[in-house]
């Protein structure tokens, strides 16, 4: 069959060459993501890279750490301050250390001054692994047993005396005398353990003490928030001590 010249010439029925797919887009490289699970459950912060060198001869305050069962926020205040090298000391006010159990009703019980944080661990992994693994209690223990024995009583503290048997804590360093110039309680009920035992004391060493409340949910993640503001809070007032004994000629000592 014969075909119309004339149909050669329509644009419609040109073959025109494909058109090349455009090149892709230029690859961006994605940000590696830190993976979640720092001492206390959350991010870590690069704790390890926050390690400040001793201050040889540097004027440094004595802090103290407090929250109910010296288990969560001021054991990682006193780990961060300890790696500030500050010489830092840390308690708890319960009667008890209570700890999530498996129903709010099932908690774990624990005294005061004789259990270890070793012991704690080693306990709970027995118990249900993945359990204490998944709320994070494992890894606060794990993180704890690594800064000191075990979790100490605030109201059984003897303000003063030696604590020669605490050399291998973590911020140990210069809280041998068992004083301190600062408490830092997490809670505003410890606050008020401190004072009232403080009043009943009657401040047999005739020497002053800073008490400050800074409020900590007791959560892993509001701790580690937590722990950074106490350490901020710290350096201010450290700041503050060292310009006031400069101011006096070095002689005031702590």
């Amino acid at each position: 069959m014969a075909t119309d010249p004339r149909l050669a010439r329509d644009p419609r029925r040109m073959n025109t060459p494909a058109q090349p797919p455009p090149p892709p887009p230029p690859f961006e490289a994605v940000p590696q993501q830190k993976p979640l699970g720092g001492y206390d459950g959350g991010p870590d912060g690069d704790l390890a890279q926050q390690q400040r060198p001793p201050d040889e001869g540097g004027f440094k305050l004595k802090f103290c750490t407090v929250c109910a069962s010296n288990q969560n926020r001021s054991m990682e205040a006193h780990l961060r301050l300890s790696l500030a090298s500050y010489p830092v000391i840390s308690f708890g006010t319960g009667s008890l250390v209570r700890l999530p159990g498996p129903s709010i009703s099932q908690p774990n019980v624990y005294p005061f001054n004789s259990t270890s944080y070793d012991t704690m661990y080693t306990e709970l992994n027995g118990k249900d692994p993945r359990l204490y693994r998944a709320n994070g209690l494992l890894t606060m223990l794990e993180r704890n047993r690594k800064v000191k024995f075990g979790p100490e009583r605030w109201q059984d503290w003897a303000i003063g005396k030696p604590r020669l048997d605490h050399r291998d804590d973590q911020g140990s360093s210069g809280v041998e005398g068992g004083v301190v110039d600062v408490v830092i309680t997490c809670e505003e009920r410890c606050w008020d353990a401190v004072m009232d035992n403080l009043v009943e004391r009657e401040g047999k060493l005739n020497r002053p003490v800073h008490v400050i409340n800074v409020d900590i949910k007791d959560n892993h993640e509001e701790a580690l928030v937590g722990g950074k503001a106490i350490l901020e809070l710290a350096d201010m007032l450290n700041a503050a001590a060292r310009e006031e004994r400069d101011r006096s000629g070095g002689e005031w000592r702590n």
